[in-house]
């Protein structure tokens, strides 16, 4: 059963590193199309920078996944090992990423709301001004269409394995 386990917890480290693979690919273009929207609204395409907002694999974008892959595999040697800590320990964690995932979809699923407070929560009024369900839909059409095909199975992925790694070793 530990097998099972560990491969559900490579599952999972695949499933987190893709999110920094595509953003480092297609970010750029992404960028560059909500920019190109940001000038359509005749606001400067630079403000996005200037804010921190980036739709490429820098900084937490990065960091964030990688670290949960990198814990993933660990999980997984450990399962694959067999210590006394890999069920405790995968319980912890991957109840720790089951939840995380839970809040990258919320996050997926209310940006325009969030992004829409950030602007505001600014006061600078040319950010206040601009339409986000524009821009964020501009930065989307930057990546290939595959990519929210992936981005869903993603999801399923994330949640299936790390409910199965949970729950099937009790089932035994």
């Amino acid at each position: 059963m530990n097998v099972f386990v560990a491969v559900m917890q490579l599952l999972v480290a695949a499933a987190f590193v893709s999110i920094p693979l595509g953003r480092h690919r297609y970010g750029p273009a992404a960028t560059a199309s909500a920019e190109a929207e940001l000038e359509r609204q005749g606001v400067r395409p630079t403000i996005l920078a200037e804010n921190g907002m980036r739709f490429d694999a820098g900084g937490h974008e990065t960091a964030v996944p990688v670290a949960v892959a990198a814990v993933m595999v660990a999980l997984a040697g450990l399962n694959l090992y067999g210590g006394d800590l890999a069920r405790p320990l995968t319980w912890v964690f991957q109840s720790i990423v089951l939840l995380g995932n839970c809040l990258i979809l919320y996050s997926n699923l209310t940006a325009v709301k969030s992004v829409q407070a950030a602007f505001l929560r600014k006061g600078d009024p040319m950010l206040a001004r601009v339409d986000v369900r524009a821009l964020l839909k501009a930065a989307e059409d930057g990546f290939p269409a595959w990519t929210w095909i992936l981005q869903n199975v993603r999801h399923v992925v994330v949640f299936g394995a790390s409910i199965l790694a949970l729950a099937v070793p009790f089932a035994v």
